[in-house]
Order: C-alpha cells, then structure tokens, then sequence
C-alpha cells in the first residue's frame, strides 16, 4: 500500500473508531481532512479494516472487548427474535472490530420479502424501512430499529437486511481474505463462547 493509501486508511480509521462512521463516508472524509485530491485512490475496505484493528489494539484495547461483546449479545438476541428469517450477522460485530458506535448488521433471509416486516409489525416494533446497497451493489430493503442494549445502557442501531431466500447460497462465499462474511445463530454462539474462554 502506497504512502498515501496508507495515510488515507490510518484516518479512515480513526473516523470508523471514534465516530462510528461506515467505511466508504470515512474513506471519503477521511480525504477532505488529509487535504487531498478527490482523484486520490482509496484504499480497499480490507486496507481500511487493518488499520482499524491496529487502532483498536492501540488505543481501545481496555474497552472494546466488552463494548463488541455487548454488540453481539445484541445481535443474538434480534437473530433469536427473527429467527424464521435465517438471520445471519455481518459486518464489524461478525468480524470483531465493533465498538459502542457501531451499529449491528443482520441479513434476513426469507421466502417472502414482506415477511419480515409484518412480523416487525405484529410485534409492534418500531422501525424504519431504507434501502441500501446490498452484497454486490443491488438495492436491498432494510428494517431499520433503535434497540436497547442492556450491558451498553444505551440505543444501538440495529438493521435487518432483508434478501431472498436464494440469495443465502452466495452469501456464505469467503471474503477476499477466505473469511466467512457472516455467521448464522449458531455461528455466533460458538464466537461468543470463544471470546468468554
């Protein structure tokens, strides 16, 4: 990775950490605040989750691991709740650099796309509906919650993902580090029991 790469991930970093924000806006940020060209090349988002590892390791190494831990805690209780969904966890709570600021990211496999929203709906949950890009780029509708995490004390965005049941195949394919990209229940489970080791 060139100089500038390097330079551009190092702040994207600290903007994912400190602020909470999602890769690709702190990649974008992160060029305006280094006084950059907006021709720059970024870094990849594999370059940018590196460097936010080693900036955790620095500088949140007393705070994460719980922080992370209540995350997934979170995130296993809305998998369990939408359970008929096939729900799998992604992102920074799957690939363990989440913090407090971090939002979940559940992925719902269903039959029927609206049934995710009519069970939100039958639970009266409140929620928002979006769309957002999904694994490849496509638009994918995404149910949009604040849930109270317990061992946070605090509101933490949760967003169920919601794709057909077809799509589950390819979502399992390894990242381009040969990494699960996210984990089913049981998955989880066997993270978490890890990390309590």
């Amino acid at each position: 990775m060139d100089m500038s790469k390097r330079e551009i991930a190092a702040t994207a970093a600290r903007l994912v950490v400190e602020e909470g924000m999602e890769y690709g806006p702190a990649k974008r940020r992160a060029l305006r605040e280094l006084g950059m060209s907006t021709r720059t090349a970024l870094p990849n988002n594999d370059e940018v989750e590196a460097e936010v590892r080693d900036y955790i390791a620095l500088f949140c190494a007393d705070t994460q691991p719980r922080e992370l831990h209540a995350l997934r805690q979170l995130a296993l209780e809305w998998m369990e709740r939408m359970t008929a969904f096939r729900p799998h966890v992604g992102g920074s709570v799957w690939h363990g650099t989440a913090t407090r600021l971090s939002d979940v990211y559940i992925q719902l496999f269903c039959d029927d796309c609206k049934s995710a929203e009519i069970a939100l709906i039958d639970h009266h949950v409140d929620y928002e509906p979006r769309m957002v890009g999904g694994f490849h780029g496509e638009q994918v509708e995404a149910l949009s919650v604040h849930a109270m995490s317990r061992l946070l004390g605090e509101e933490i965005g949760v967003h169920l993902l919601v794709y057909d049941l077809d799509d589950l195949r390819g979502a399992l394919k390894p990242d381009t580090q040969g990494r699960t990209p996210r984990g089913d229940l049981a998955a989880l489970r066997r993270l978490m029991q890890e990390d309590s080791v």
